[in-house]
């Protein structure tokens, strides 16, 4: 427990510029810290106050904890754990400072700038007085400091309102915008590096995630589905509760694989994901599909593949990886904490039927032509595929 901070000051970016629109994104990114703290030992308020959002705690709470779970939330540029006091004077003010800068900075030998905000006007020193008069005094207190006004190693924020709030540390937050203010879409999760990076990006520009995974037993094992339920998890850190549809997907493969060319097998097999994809987004209202490709990267994601795929959707298909390689793919993979599962060497249903001699440049009529083949059995199939789906509420712990 950390009983010396009992403040957090939230700061955000893009949200400030929002215009008349600007308190939905406000009272979208209350809801996202409010939930996010919900687990967190203690008790939190979330409150919007002269244009600053906090939150403030009332008695003891896990500090660590609460830093945990606002890294996580998406519209959080940084946030600032803040010691709050009474306006008792001055020179009060100046004691509980001093005091501040010892217990947080055991070596004084460092260059600081003072910097109030004076949101109270009524208060009887301006911004500028306060600068000087308390910089004067914690030079007083620590003659081995000194000022430096352009380039401090520490910056001792004082903001006045009707209590008094003082901070000097800023801890990163992911960014972005507040999940739920641009609607939502449908990620295709797989057990692969790619697909969880893919809808952490469209997650952080406020996109709610739904997720799809195609399941193929006994190709693939439970093992392999409870990875894919994992990654979800560890996404939704992020993104918010996820409902997951597992789709059993080893009828249709079969059937492709019996009557359609296997150097088109991969490409054959997508178009079908994303017919049914789309189909549970647009039963669960979502305004697009997501995918992990990235141009290139294997055969089904050359520029002809992914015109093939896309041919049978009519929802957007965003791919926040089109343009990256998978090293800047891996890096973010870690970041987020989704690396480790992604790699554990359970398949998914993409990697077991997989051609040979894979097509790289598909002629789409061509691939028509091969699908025709399906005509007997696909309309019965794809029914089934989706009655029998099983669809998971995915909340991380």
């Amino acid at each position: 427990m950390n009983n010396m901070y009992k403040v957090f000051l939230i700061k955000y970016a893009e949200i400030a510029i929002k215009g008349k629109n600007r308190y939905v994104f406000e009272d979208a990114l209350v809801r996202q810290i409010k939930y996010a703290l919900r687990h967190v030992d203690g008790k939190f308020s979330v409150i919007k106050q002269q244009g600053r959002v906090f939150v403030e705690t009332d008695g003891d709470y896990d500090y660590d904890e609460a830093v945990e779970a606002l890294s996580h939330v998406f519209g959080i540029t940084g946030f600032c754990p803040c010691v709050k006091v009474e306006d008792q004077g001055f020179d009060k003010l100046a004691e509980d400072v001093i005091a501040y800068v010892d217990k947080v900075y055991p070596d004084k030998n460092k260059t600081f700038k003072v910097k109030a905000r004076r949101a109270r006007k009524n208060y009887p020193m301006d911004s500028m007085e306060i600068n000087a008069e308390l910089g004067g005094k914690i030079l007083d207190a620590f003659p081995e400091m000194s000022v430096d006004v352009h380039n401090p190693e520490i910056v001792l924020n004082v903001e006045i309102r009707e209590e008094i709030s003082y901070y000097s540390e800023e801890i990163a937050g992911p960014g972005g915008m507040p999940v739920g203010t641009a609607g939502d879409a449908m990620l295709l999760l797989s057990g692969g590096i790619d697909s969880p990076v893919a809808g952490y990006m469209i997650s952080k520009r406020g996109v709610g995630i739904k997720a799809t995974y195609f399941h193929a037993p006994p190709y693939t094992s439970e093992r392999a589905k409870q990875k894919v339920v994992d990654l979800a998890k560890e996404i939704s850190i992020y993104t918010g509760p996820i409902d997951l549809h597992v789709v059993n997907f080893t009828d249709i493969q079969l059937a492709i694989y019996e009557k359609c060319p296997h150097e088109e097998l991969t490409i054959i097999m997508r178009r079908y994901m994303m017919k049914i994809a789309e189909h549970f987004a647009r039963e669960d209202g979502c305004l697009g599909l997501i995918t992990g490709e990235s141009i290139g990267q294997v055969a089904s994601q050359t520029m002809q593949s992914l015109a093939a795929t896309n041919e049978v959707c009519t929802m957007p298909v965003y791919r926040p990886l089109i343009g990256m390689d998978k090293q800047e793919i891996v890096k973010i993979s870690e970041k987020i904490g989704t690396y480790e599962t992604s790699i554990l060497p359970f398949e998914d249903c993409c990697t077991i039927f997989v051609a040979k001699h894979p097509v790289t440049k598909p002629n789409i009529n061509i691939i028509k032509k091969s699908e025709t083949k399906l005509a007997d059995v696909i309309d019965d199939l794809m029914e089934e595929a989706i009655n029998t789906t099983e669809t998971i509420h995915v909340v991380a712990d």
